[in-house]
């Protein structure tokens, strides 16, 4: 999904003193998402499971056992979000929730099993999507956009906003 063009009416906003709406950082990350996540939605969909839960399993099966909160941060879900994900892995034994021993109000939840195996399941595939869009875009650009994004990530993290806010869809 290419950029728009700059239009009339991009020049006519910047009118207003906000930048052309083609040029808007939060539109243009928003739009590669979307590009990148339409490589690796029909491979989640035949493995019968959700972006947000394919997050989920990935956060818990990188960083480990994690308490919800911590979760939520690392996954970028809102905490309501991430409860219903949480109760549907769980019925579907792909989670496990253990509670927290002096706090029995907050839980700590790890990957189970079943979810391992999930991800080794979508791997071979989710790994194809990756060299495909390596070779489109290049390995050395790909290496340097991560980079870049995480520098933005960081010079960002002092600045304010809602750290708890989650992301768009959830």
């Amino acid at each position: 999904m290419p950029n728009p063009p700059q239009t009339d009416q991009d020049d006519a906003v910047e009118a207003t003193g906000l930048r052309g709406y083609s040029r808007s950082l939060p539109m243009a990350l928003l739009r590669a998402r979307e590009a990148v996540m339409q490589q690796f939605r029909p491979n989640l969909r035949r493995h019968g499971v959700t972006e947000q839960q394919w997050r989920v399993l990935r956060a818990l099966q990188s960083r480990g056992t994690l308490e919800v909160t911590e979760l939520a941060r690392a996954t970028c879900l809102l905490p309501p979000s991430l409860s219903r994900i949480l109760r549907d892995l769980e019925g579907r034994r792909l989670v496990l929730r253990r509670p927290v021993d002096n706090d029995l109000r907050r839980s700590r939840i790890s990957i189970a099993p079943g979810g391992t195996a999930l991800i080794g399941a979508v791997a071979p595939d989710s790994e194809a999507i990756y060299a495909e869009i390596t070779s489109r875009f290049g390995a050395a650009r790909l290496a340097e956009l991560q980079g870049l994004l995480a520098s933005l990530e960081n010079a960002l993290a002092d600045m304010g906003g809602d750290p708890d806010a989650g992301s768009p869809e959830d």
